[in-house]
């Protein structure tokens, strides 16, 4: 690796409790919490920044996993297959996308449970 990107990577870390608020706050803002998982990631630093980084820049809400079930269960998917999706997903990317997902579509189905309700 070049010497420079060496540099900004380690000037990047050298901030990491900045960088770690700044991810909180945004946690906090698009999803009015920070989600535990973040808690735990922040006691590797480096971990927690880039994985963050790369989700909150390829997983922003007009892609979120919450809009694709809503289009899912709108051109007729069932609940199972919604959910057999995220687990084919899981496989794919590893226990994170697991439990996040199953977050997401535990909250997508209590609000599909309430709309059977009225």
């Amino acid at each position: 690796m070049k010497e420079e990107n060496r540099k900004l990577i380690k000037d990047l870390l050298d901030n990491s409790s900045s960088l770690a608020e700044d991810i909180f706050d945004d946690s906090q803002e698009m999803l009015g919490l920070v989600p535990f998982i973040l808690n735990i990631m922040a006691k590797r630093p480096a971990f927690l920044i880039f994985s963050s980084l790369k989700d909150f820049y390829a997983l922003r809400p007009k892609s979120c996993l919450r809009v694709h079930m809503q289009a899912a269960e709108h051109a007729g998917a069932s609940k199972d297959e919604i959910l057999d999706a995220i687990f084919i997903a899981a496989v794919i990317g590893q226990s994170k996308v697991l439990a996040s997902s199953l977050r997401a579509f535990q909250r997508f189905n209590e609000k599909v449970d309430e709309k059977s309700i009225d």
